[in-house]
């Protein structure tokens, strides 16, 4: 059921997850539903607001190798305000906005140079670390601009499973797939959109931020051409071209390299949950099989006529994991 939660005085529709008691048809929500539910609400408030979300939050800081305690003195914060933004706390609209500015190594210069009550050896430290990350991520620009063109570098959303698309994670996605079924291209898709949207509904969260789109063929990810061989030239995996039955259009099969293993280690125990189940699910699965299995999902049903990209809010309507 859509319904609709008021958060800091504003209202929000989003899906409520409950329990329906067969004998009394009582509906009820346990722990875990109602930090689900109210995980939802929060994803929404922050997404309007472009608020930054607990993981990009602790990336910041990590990006400057700071405690959460000096984040919070640069910033002006509550001394244990950033330890419980990175947990979960809705930051204010004012401080989610300085930890978005935080985000520019450019910006943060002149907030560590601004900071009140900094102790002078610890500010020009700072400063000459922020400086050489400056002048690394000028360096970087031009393979950061390919990464955006391949993925499209957006802010978290309900089109991005409320994460910002991340290459390396997706990336690491099918390394896993790659060697846990040798996919071809076309079933690979569907196994990344299974994967993400059973963690969204799992966590309210995707695991790689990307997008979807309901073709034909089911889910796709957004530019998956350009993304798969992207990964393939970057020899994180192998892929093997076959034409069957001298068609003009080959087959693509991905196959796992023995000197590029997956990084389990870039994935919290829910996501490689998500992974794990997916993989299980379709062991030994067709592709024409898959693909009328993603034809089944709400997901495709209701978008494949416009070719619309998929709201990860369907995710709590699979019916096939």
């Amino acid at each position: 059921d859509i319904i609709t939660l008021t958060f800091r005085k504003e209202e929000f529709k989003v899906v409520n997850q409950y329990y329906l008691c067969e004998d009394s048809e009582e509906r009820y929500v346990d722990t875990q539903l109602g930090d689900l539910n109210m995980q939802l609400l929060h994803n929404a408030y922050r997404a309007k607001h472009n608020l930054p979300f607990p993981e990009e939050i602790k990336v910041i800081r990590d990006k400057y190798s700071l405690s959460a305690v000096k984040m919070s003195e640069i910033l002006g914060f509550g001394v244990n305000s950033y330890r419980q933004y990175e947990a979960g706390e809705v930051p204010s609209l004012s401080n989610g906005r300085l930890i978005r500015i935080a985000e520019d190594p450019h910006q943060f210069l002149n907030l560590v140079d601004m900071a009140d009550g900094l102790d002078d050896v610890f500010r020009k430290k700072t400063l000459a670390k922020v400086l050489k990350i400056v002048r690394e991520e000028d360096l970087n620009h031009h393979v950061s601009e390919i990464e955006d063109y391949i993925l499209k570098d957006e802010l978290p959303s309900e089109l991005t499973g409320y994460r910002r698309p991340d290459l390396d994670k997706l990336t690491e996605m099918v390394v896993y797939f790659s060697d846990k079924l040798n996919p071809w291209k076309t079933p690979l898709n569907k196994l990344l959109f299974y994967a993400d949207f059973l963690c969204f509904k799992n966590t309210g969260y995707s695991i790689s931020g990307a997008r979807y789109r309901a073709i034909q063929m089911g889910p796709v990810i957004n530019n998956f051409s350009g993304v798969f061989d992207h990964i393939a030239r970057n020899d994180d995996v192998d892929v093997r071209v076959v034409y069957f039955n001298d068609s003009n259009n080959p087959g693509e099969q991905f196959y796992a390299r023995d000197d590029r293993p997956f990084n389990k280690e870039a994935f919290t125990e829910q996501e490689l949950a998500a992974l794990a189940r997916v993989a299980d699910r379709f062991s030994g699965v067709s592709t024409q099989s898959i693909i009328k299995t993603s034809h089944l999902e709400k997901a495709w049903i209701e978008n494949e006529a416009e070719s619309s990209w998929i709201d990860y809010r369907y995710a709590f309507d699979l019916s096939q994991i």
